[in-house]
């Protein structure tokens, strides 16, 4: 995902102003420390006096001194840590503040685009700095299941009800956000409205933010929207910056498929999408409100063929969550 000079520089200033609101934080911190155990600021001297002194004989030629330097800023730094857990701080809290510890903020490690600059290049493109507010709310810390029916049968057979089931897809959700990276792979959520798939999704989303994977959110719509633009229309140069970035970021999400207008394009440039994520080895999840059935009969069958082989197909049941909280808000 390239960008114009003007956009590439705009998400490095905003790299930059990362940096000084973290050393600020750092500062901050120091000074909190400082008030608090007020011998720490002696303390941070003589580390800085050791590490001058080894760092001047090592420059002397001095075979040994790189080796005397590590020992001895390894106990003070020890020694320190030992002195801010007396104090009740965290062993770490005077340390350097990263947003991303991956790039240090920077952007990039050992010279390629790290996680967190391909996301901001997302975020750009694509419009969805939103999404991290909706987040805040639409996570696994905000899950409640108090809405699931503990009553309501799914399984004659095994006898599980749908909080049951609902447990356990919500950790299985829980084991796919943990893994991703790892052979993540794909998901299907289907089941009818309201029954929770967006805000899975949204909870996987949230915690592979958290860890600076590149996370792309499109609703069917817009996903097919910007693939005509692409192939139809000219001039922007950003439309095939936004066509390689849905091939290409580490977790596509494609919400309500089967809301867009379905034909023969459609289902060509799906396949398309899907099979090359697929080759790339690229993670997709995708909820619709479609049945497998209705899935089926809309799409190709190579299409269908491709996600039944290739997605964990997981169906949520129920009535709509959305209309039984307003309900519930009504009553308290």
């Amino acid at each position: 995902m390239a960008l114009t000079n003007a956009q590439y520089d705009a998400v490095m200033r905003s790299f930059e102003k990362r940096r000084l609101d973290n050393r600020h934080k750092q500062e901050e911190r120091i000074r909190e420390v400082y008030r608090a155990i007020p011998r720490m600021e002696k303390f941070d001297r003589e580390i800085g006096a050791v590490a001058l002194e080894q760092a001047k004989r090592l420059l002397g030629g001095e075979e040994d001194a790189l080796e005397r330097l590590r020992f001895k800023l390894r106990e003070l730094k020890e020694e320190k840590e030992a002195l801010l857990a007396m104090g009740g701080f965290p062993r770490d809290y005077m340390e350097p503040v990263y947003t991303c510890p991956l790039c240090r903020d920077r952007g990039y490690v050992d010279g390629k685009k790290c996680r967190c600059l391909r996301q901001a290049q997302i975020e750009l493109l694509y419009g969805q700095s939103n999404l991290q507010n909706i987040l805040k709310t639409e996570n696994f810390a905000h899950l409640s299941f108090e809405y699931y029916d503990k009553n309501l049968i799914i399984n004659e057979e095994k006898k599980i009800s749908q909080y049951e089931y609902m447990k356990a897809v919500v950790e299985e959700c829980r084991n796919y956000a943990a893994g991703f990276g790892k052979g993540g792979g794909n998901i299907l959520f289907t089941g009818p409205a309201g029954t929770g798939k967006t805000f899975l999704t949204n909870c996987i989303a949230c915690e592979l933010l958290g860890r600076a994977e590149a996370v792309l959110y499109l609703t069917s719509a817009d996903l097919f929207q910007m693939i005509s633009d692409k192939r139809f229309e000219h001039g922007e140069e950003d439309r095939e910056e936004k066509y390689q970035g849905i091939l290409e970021c580490g977790l596509l999400i494609i919400d309500d498929l089967g809301t867009e207008l379905t034909n023969s394009f459609t289902n060509a440039e799906l396949f398309y999408c899907i099979n090359t994520r697929q080759q790339r080895g690229k993670s997709t999840i995708i909820s619709t409100n479609l049945t497998m059935n209705e899935l089926r009969d809309l799409y190709s069958e190579r299409i269908f063929s491709r996600i039944i082989s290739s997605y964990r197909v997981i169906p949520l049941f129920g009535g709509d969550i959305r209309i039984k909280k307003k309900l519930a808000e009504k009553l308290r």
